[in-house]
């Protein structure tokens, strides 16, 4: 699926019009606060990772990145896009802890 593609279908979810940003917004962080406790009972309860719920949780980050995006009339894929172009012009030769250190910005 293509992001701009799975933004407009994710949009057709999206109820209200009234601060719709701010409840994105709040959204994206109580969600990636989830997939966070997810990590974290992984990393340091003992729990398997639970790649279903895992999965679940970064679909609804996903879902609420996608409609601040669609707020701002920004295409979803313009979004993916100058990120990796941001991440190939600082790490052009993929990442490294050297070249890490020795980023000038």
């Amino acid at each position: 699926m293509e992001f701009n593609d799975y933004q407009k279908l994710a949009n057709r979810t999206l109820y209200g019009n009234e601060q719709v940003l701010t409840n994105c917004a709040l959204g994206v962080a109580s969600e990636a606060g989830e997939v966070v406790d997810l990590i974290k009972k992984y990393t340091f309860h003992g729990h398997d990772l639970d790649k279903k719920a895992l999965t679940k949780e970064l679909g609804d980050v996903l879902w609420y990145l996608s409609q601040i995006a669609e707020w701002a009339d920004i295409p979803f894929e313009n979004v993916a896009i100058q990120n990796i172009e941001k991440l190939e012009k600082r790490y052009p030769d993929g990442f490294s802890k050297e070249a890490s250190q020795n980023r000038q910005d």
